[in-house]
């Protein structure tokens, strides 16, 4: 499973935080990938993290392919006139549609996000988290039983690094766990938590990254931490912003001040997004 289409949230953008996986090992750590050509992989020194040159001009891709589970992303959600799927909106404009309100952190509880279930595919073995590292693989890890993972390569786009070990990475909520909590306008069913937590049909919501770069996120809003690639600023503002749409969470002042502020560098940015059922 190889991520290689067009990232499905952000559209025509000129440049693209998740709480720590609890617990040590493959189990709590995951992998990312941002499009990076198998043949430019094959040129890199064969290491466990290797930085990567960034252009601001030129993106890597942050979309997941269609899944051997059958289940097509952003060739499907991108599409002209796909059930559900919003018109390309400005990132302005976006940030403009999320609803302000102030954050409420009382009573949260990781665990009230039940994670992971057991994926698209029920019977293969591998959890949600362990499909999406599967998916956004640039060069596809060796599956044992028990969906464990061996080999392959990943590209995170926080720090913009390859990562070669899948004991490295982590599966990421983009918009973080305790701050959807903060953001729900009322209080979500656990079954609306479950969802949100395990999303697949959305190639935004989870994201695999190196295990540093989201230990540093934490449950950070784009006001207080942002990727250390500057060059992908822009896709993180607007994927936030996409994911935020998505499941109709609020927004707090200062993160809308702090998105603004990043739509300032982004002018041909856009937002496409599905409202979550």
């Amino acid at each position: 499973m190889l991520r290689d289409a067009p990232h499905a949230s952000v559209v025509g953008r000129t440049g693209h935080g998740g709480e720590p996986e609890a617990g040590p090992g493959l189990d709590d750590e995951a992998g990312a990938l941002r499009g990076l050509p198998a043949l430019a992989l094959a040129a890199l020194p064969l290491l466990t993290t290797t930085a990567l040159p960034a252009s601001a001009n030129t993106q890597p891709s942050s979309a997941r392919s269609t899944t051997e589970h059958g289940l097509l992303h952003s060739a499907a959600a991108a599409a002209p006139g796909a059930a559900g799927v919003r018109a390309p909106l400005p990132l302005f404009e976006a940030i403009d549609r999320l609803p302000v309100a102030v954050e409420h952190r009382e009573g949260y509880k990781r665990d009230l996000y039940k994670h992971w279930n057991k994926g698209l595919n029920s019977g293969d073995g591998c959890d949600t988290r362990r499909e999406v590292i599967l998916t956004e693989a640039v060069a596809a890890p060796q599956v044992a039983s028990g969906c464990k993972l061996t080999g392959g390569s990943w590209r995170s786009p926080y720090d913009n690094l390859v990562v070669t070990d899948a004991g490295r990475l982590d599966v990421d909520y983009f918009v973080p766990l305790a701050e959807v909590y903060d953001s729900e306008q009322a209080p979500w069913s656990a079954a609306r938590r479950e969802a949100y937590a395990n999303d697949q049909a959305s190639p935004d919501t989870l994201i695999a990254v190196s295990a540093a770069s989201n230990r540093s996120k934490s449950d950070k809003d784009p006001a207080e931490w942002l990727p250390s690639d500057g060059s992908y600023h822009c896709t993180y503002a607007a994927t936030w912003v996409g994911t935020k749409l998505r499941w109709d969470l609020t927004a707090d002042d200062a993160e809308v001040q702090a998105l603004l502020g990043l739509a300032e560098d982004c002018p041909d940015t856009t937002v496409v997004y599905e409202p979550a059922l």
